[in-house]
């Protein structure tokens, strides 16, 4: 890889980071990302979280839908979902973030169709904690 290649693909896991560290400000369940180079010709990243009622997976989508233009990361090419909160799908490209109810979630089972991908380690910052602490 060269040091162009190595840049983006920095550039993206930020987009990785940013987008699940608003999941889990939210406070989103059940986070994960897969890292689906190779595997996948429409993206490179899948964020997968699930809210725990609709209004809950709708406040989560608009949440990472405002870091991203706040941080000037994106843009957001695709938006699906956000007004019946089931399952939300936002595509920014070589990140692509799927946010469910979790009955959904379990029906469709996205994971699985992309077991042979790898867990992308997330350095998720608790704030609650921080807060709480005086970290």
């Amino acid at each position: 890889m060269n040091l162009q290649e190595t840049k983006a693909a920095s550039g993206v896991l930020n987009i990785v980071y940013t987008v699940s560290q608003a999941i889990h400000d939210k406070k989103g369940k059940n986070l994960l990302a897969l890292d689906v180079r190779g595997l996948s010709s429409l993206t490179d990243y899948l964020v997968i979280a699930e809210g725990n009622v609709e209004r809950h997976v709708t406040a989560i989508g608009m949440a990472v839908i405002e870091t991203m233009k706040a941080k000037q990361l994106g843009p957001l090419l695709y938006e699906e979902g956000i007004n019946s909160g089931d399952w939300l799908v936002l595509d920014y490209g070589e990140v692509m973030v799927h946010i469910f109810m979790p009955g959904l979630r379990e029906k469709y089972r996205l994971e699985h169709l992309w077991e042979d991908s790898r867990l992308v380690p997330l350095p998720i910052k608790d704030l609650d904690f921080e807060k709480q602490s005086g970290v």
